[in-house]
């Protein structure tokens, strides 16, 4: 991957421009690598510095990976409020499942670390700013309801998107025709 790539990543907010590149580059690298296969060494080649350059940003690896997850909360946080600003649920509703499946789409590699990337999902779990936003998404979703068939609707959604997008079957699909599939088929999942 080029160092063009890793610069243009999402940046975190509060990210300096060295940051930025290097959360850029991670994004990249645990995408490909995963996170255990990623090590700082491979983040500061991607981005053409030396590793004592991406120690002077970043003390460990897992503030890298925090900066990551940010990234990610962010714009999750962001479809999230977006849907809980509608006037009504239903409505609501959509703009979030379009917003969920425009991230996933935008960020195909890193949806499978978050799903299947052992130390993602240790820190997803112990992550109280995740969790509350997961909350909120879930009560978005479930659209009041709270019984057993409300919870596997949603689940079944959530899985759905995260796993299409990586799936090989869509590999080679264009972002804005799985975006258009993906929107469709989500709506058959939820009443």
């Amino acid at each position: 991957m080029s160092s063009d790539k890793a610069a243009s990543a999402l940046p975190s907010p509060a990210s300096t421009s060295a940051q930025s590149r290097i959360i850029g580059a991670a994004l990249i690298l645990f995408g490909e690598h995963g996170i255990s296969g990623t090590s700082l060494q491979m983040i500061a080649d991607e981005i053409g510095v030396t590793k004592a350059a991406v120690y002077h940003q970043y003390s460990t690896k897992g503030e890298i990976v925090l900066a990551v997850a940010q990234v990610i909360l962010s714009a999750l946080e962001g479809a999230v409020t977006a849907a809980e600003a509608e006037r009504s649920m239903s409505r609501g509703r959509d703009v979030l499942i379009t917003g969920m499946i425009d991230l996933a789409v935008a960020r195909r590699r890193m949806a499978g670390i978050l799903q299947r990337d052992p130390v993602m999902l240790r820190f997803l779990s112990e992550h109280e700013p995740f969790r509350r936003v997961m909350e909120r998404v879930y009560r978005m979703l479930m659209g009041g309801g709270s019984g057993a068939r409300a919870q596997v609707q949603v689940a079944m959604l959530t899985t759905a998107i995260g796993g299409a997008v990586i799936h090989p079957l869509v590999e080679k699909l264009a972002d804005k025709e799985l975006r258009s599939h993906m929107q469709q088929q989500a709506q058959r999942l939820l009443p």
